[in-house]
């Protein structure tokens, strides 16, 4: 199938509201066609977008009218292991530039949006509810903190909503309740806030399968995510300390704390990346799912694309 390299066709809108609710298969939407997704779909390359300009190391995306939105950190200083713990703390704060790049269709930069405030320059995975763009910027080590911002998609007004005593990798605002659901460093615990910040739940991630990187909200109180983990390789394939990328993509359920449905995504990026390595964002077109995600870093092979993925899944009867 030819790839395509021109501007990015999505929906208008975004893809957090193109989801029906869906709690069988019967209903449709993005939850319900997933739960069909198996080990064996195929899923085809059918779109890249290179961005033209610095990207650093991308985090997040998502896609509100004709814009996207791109989170990404600048690293200055890269953070050290410690020894031995020091407090709360296994590794230095590092420094750093926290990004949210405002991008068009083209892959033109329109805005940067520069976050953060002192060790707290980590972006993460973001979400779009219609409205605003939500952001979480952490320090980048864990048991740290973090700031959630809030972007209006239109002006681009940048809203400081709450600070948070942990690092937050990654955020979505759950469409049935209207709270934020984020989860920890490696996604190892998910936490539910009200708009002003207050705790309201906090549980263990049920799956040990992938670290999840960047989220979307779904109808009737679930997510979806995708995200990555590296795994031991057998030393003959590169040495003791050798690792692979493992890819995929998760169906949770925010209201019950439940993994629904999880499947492994192993299709790799020009860089080499596993594609579900951080952005990631998808929609459902009938019995089709379309999405998106772009792992490479700017400085890696050829910048970072956003490329675009197709599955058909069984129709619904």
């Amino acid at each position: 199938m030819a790839v395509a390299a021109a501007s990015l066709a999505l929906v208008a809108g975004g893809v957090a509201t193109a989801a029906t609710a869906a709690p069988s298969r019967p209903a449709g939407g993005v939850a319900s066609d997933f739960t069909a997704v198996t080990r064996g779909t195929a899923w085809n390359l059918v779109g890249k977008l290179q961005l033209k300009f610095p990207t650093y190391h991308t985090e997040g995306i998502a896609f509100a009218g004709d814009l996207i939105f791109l989170s990404s950190v600048q690293i200055l200083e890269p953070t050290v292991k410690y020894p031995v713990p020091q407090g709360r703390y296994d590794r230095s704060p590092g420094k750093g530039i926290g990004h949210v790049f405002v991008i068009d269709r083209k892959g033109n930069l329109q805005k940067d949006i520069v976050l953060g405030e002192g060790d707290m320059y980590h972006p993460s995975g973001i979400d779009f509810d219609g409205t605003s763009v939500w952001v979480p910027v952490a320090e980048y080590r864990p048991n740290s903190a973090a700031i959630m911002y809030r972007i209006d998609a239109k002006t681009l007004e940048v809203h400081k909503q709450f600070t948070v005593d942990d690092h937050i990798g990654g955020v979505v605002r759950d469409q049935a309740t209207g709270h934020l659901v984020g989860q920890t460093w490696g996604s190892r615990r998910f936490v539910e806030w009200n708009l002003a910040g207050k705790q309201l739940a906090s549980w263990d991630n049920p799956g040990h399968f992938i670290d999840y990187q960047d989220c979307q909200s779904l109808p009737a109180h679930k997510m979806i995510c995708g995200g990555i983990t590296n795994l031991p390789q057998t030393p003959s394939a590169g040495g003791a300390t050798a690792t692979y990328e493992l890819g995929g993509i998760g169906l949770l359920d925010v209201h019950t704390h439940e993994l629904l449905h999880e499947v492994p995504f192993q299709q790799w990026s020009t860089a080499g990346h596993v594609a579900t390595r951080n952005p990631f964002k998808i929609k459902d077109d009938g019995n089709k799912l379309t999405m998106w995600v772009a792992p490479d870093n700017g400085d890696e092979g050829n910048g970072t694309e956003i490329l675009t993925y197709q599955a058909t899944v069984p129709a619904t009867q």
